[in-house]
């Protein structure tokens, strides 16, 4: 079963940011999501977040398993403040959702 792929709008703003080279793996990165949301290297963070390395970038989404929705949430090189408002990004992943 093939989830449907969501894009939070300020996803985004932050690939335009990336290099072409590499945001073009992570949107491939992505898209693959609706077939593996959980590809090999993901890794669980807290409740439905999830993220996933693509050489000094990050992609963290959330899966809803019952909804059979996965919603990116944020797209950046990884630093602390990727990691620190987790609670922040699953609620802007759930209000994608509810859309």
């Amino acid at each position: 079963m093939a989830y449907q792929l969501k894009l939070h709008r300020d996803v985004e703003k932050q690939l335009r940011r990336i290099p072409k080279k590499i945001q073009e793996r992570l949107v491939e990165t992505m898209r693959s999501f609706r077939n593996d949301p959980r590809p090999h290297g993901s890794e669980h963070l807290q409740d439905e977040l999830y993220r996933v390395r693509i050489g000094n970038y990050r992609i963290v989404y959330a899966i809803f398993d019952d909804e059979v929705v996965v919603v990116v949430c944020k797209v950046g090189r990884r630093s602390e403040k990727t990691y620190r408002d987790l609670e922040k990004l699953l609620d802007k992943a759930i209000t994608e959702l509810l859309k």
